[in-house]
């Protein structure tokens, strides 16, 4: 008997002879953007790197920094990073298309923010709008050690100046690729996390990936059941040590 991993794996393949087929039911496809509408609302600037930085020299300056320093950064430089990673880069024929790629562009992905150390700032929770380019305030409390705790004890999640965390709304991709969509989730993820290191490069700070977490633990510091919505990944993001 195989594992898990396995399983999925073999059982979500694509072959000529085994295709799903499923009639899209258009009205009842899942909205694209989740809203928090009690949440107050926090405009971000918009803000682009200070100096022009290319594509090959973010890619050769990339690497995984776990020591910060005790320095805030700016909300110029937070609104960046929400934009580049998974904001909207423009609209064509009435679709809004984002920075980084989806599977059939249905953006299963959420982006929440844990703010330690932020200027003009509540330390705290926040969602991402995206169709605003706003933070909606979920919780304003310091999270350093709950979020570190959550994180398998990594402190640098208490260092760092925030954590952003990427859960999955999985019904937007299902409702399409069925099982597969998982494979695309995964990918998606991947997509906006790398976006993430490169546009921090390009600011001069210092991020590190985080697939090591207690999900349900990180589930419940977002407020979310782990079954319709759940955590898939995390990244610090900091001035570097």
């Amino acid at each position: 008997m195989k594992d898990i991993g396995d399983q999925f794996h073999q059982g979500t393949k694509y072959s000529p002879d085994r295709m799903p087929s499923h009639r899209l039911i258009w009205e009842a496809k899942p909205e694209l953007y989740k809203q928090y509408a009690q949440a107050p609302k926090i405009d971000l600037p918009s803000v682009e790197p200070s100096q022009a930085m290319s594509l090959d020299q973010a890619l050769r300056q990339r690497k995984s920094i776990r020591d910060f320093r005790d320095k805030p950064i700016s909300k110029g430089q937070l609104s960046y990073l929400l934009w580049a990673s998974t904001g909207i880069q423009r609209v064509e024929d009435g679709y809004a298309f984002r920075t980084a790629p989806s599977a059939g562009a249905l953006y299963p992905m959420e982006t929440y923010v844990i703010v330690n150390n932020i200027e003009a700032l509540e330390a705290g929770l926040y969602h991402y709008s995206i169709q605003t380019h706003q933070l909606e305030t979920l919780s304003q409390r310091d999270l350093r050690r709950q979020i570190a705790a959550a994180a398998l004890g990594q402190q640098m999640c208490a260092a760092a100046a925030a954590v952003f965390v990427w859960s999955a709304v999985f019904e937007r991709c299902e409702w399409k690729y069925g099982q597969r969509a998982y494979r695309y989730i995964y990918l998606d993820a991947g997509h906006i996390a790398e976006n993430f290191a490169l546009a921090a490069v390009s600011l001069n700070l210092g991020t590190c990936e985080i697939g090591a977490l207690f999900d349900d633990q990180v589930n419940a510091i977002l407020g979310i059941d782990g079954v319709e919505e759940s955590v898939i990944c995390m990244a610090v993001v900091g001035v570097p040590g």
